[in-house]
């Protein structure tokens, strides 16, 4: 992989962490609750969903 390719990829990744953090953190309340989502694990879980 070229370093920039490899750039892109980590701008992507990091851009869909802040947006996968972003949404997360919109959730109601009562909707985080039922889906079991505290908010002191968001980052977390985004971080888990984006880079595994």
């Amino acid at each position: 992989m070229s370093v920039f390719t490899e750039l892109r990829s980590s701008m992507q990744k990091r851009a869909k962490y802040r947006a996968t953090v972003r949404e997360l953190s919109a959730l109601d309340a009562s909707v985080a609750r039922d889906l079991d989502i505290a908010p002191s694990e968001i980052r977390r879980i985004a971080h888990e969903a984006v880079y595994g």
